[in-house]
């Protein structure tokens, strides 16, 4: 009897990716979308889109969101937890202004995925966690011209998380294929990356194979 090959394990971390906050051109981003999910192994794809009306908002999740399932690309929704149960979105990231994690629960539904902005605070961290949250998210960890930070963690959070812990983490933050090797030894879960993505210089879908390929080593 022949035996059943081994299931490759998944990666310790993996890529989780972040829109722009704006699309110039949907169809074209569409396009580049699926060249970058067909590239290598993502997680999750957050449709961040700020500002946009909820119009826009739902125009883009009704778009890209059948490429990213098509592909196991699980669909998390920013801020918004009314517009991620109305259009189908399979979770939401919820910032520290946003509704709490318990109401956002309550909406959702227990197989929601949803996860909470926690800075660089392992007290919010821990709230989120005892709250149900299905990971949380430190950040930012570098400089990002995606969104205005004034928190810095230190890699040491992500270490110190991990070996306490057992909801995952995810880095955010200026997040590149030259500096992610630090956080990935720290003990994150995912990397959520946007402008480290979209804006590689030998395109998109090559930073998701040199993201997975440093991955995959780290792993």
């Amino acid at each position: 009897m022949a035996k059943t090959p081994p299931v490759p394990a998944a990666p310790a971390c993996r890529l989780y990716l972040i829109t722009p906050p704006a699309i110039a051109g949907l169809e074209a981003f569409a396009v580049t979308l699926e060249a970058a999910l067909d590239a290598g192994d993502v997680a999750a794809l957050q449709i961040r889109l700020k500002p946009a009306d909820d119009a826009v908002v739902a125009h883009a999740v009704q778009r890209l969101m059948p490429i990213a399932q098509a592909r196991d690309v699980a669909v998390i929704l920013n801020d918004r937890p009314d517009l991620a149960l109305s259009l189908g979105c399979d979770g939401v990231h919820l910032g520290q202004g946003d509704m709490d994690m318990p109401q956002a629960r309550r909406l959702l539904g227990p197989d929601a995925m949803i996860g909470v902005t926690c800075h660089d605070s392992r007290h919010l961290a821990m709230e989120a966690a005892e709250a149900g949250a299905d990971y949380v998210a430190f950040g930012a960890f570098f400089d990002t011209a995606t969104k205005d930070t004034s928190h810095r963690p230190e890699p040491e959070l992500l270490s110190i998380w991990q070996e306490t812990m057992t909801v995952p983490s995810v880095a955010i933050g200026g997040i590149t294929v030259d500096n992610a090797p630090a956080l990935v030894a720290a003990g994150a879960d995912f990397l959520a990356v946007s402008a480290g993505v979209w804006a590689h210089p030998d395109g998109p879908a090559a930073a998701v194979r040199a993201f997975n390929a440093l991955l995959a080593e780290a792993g």
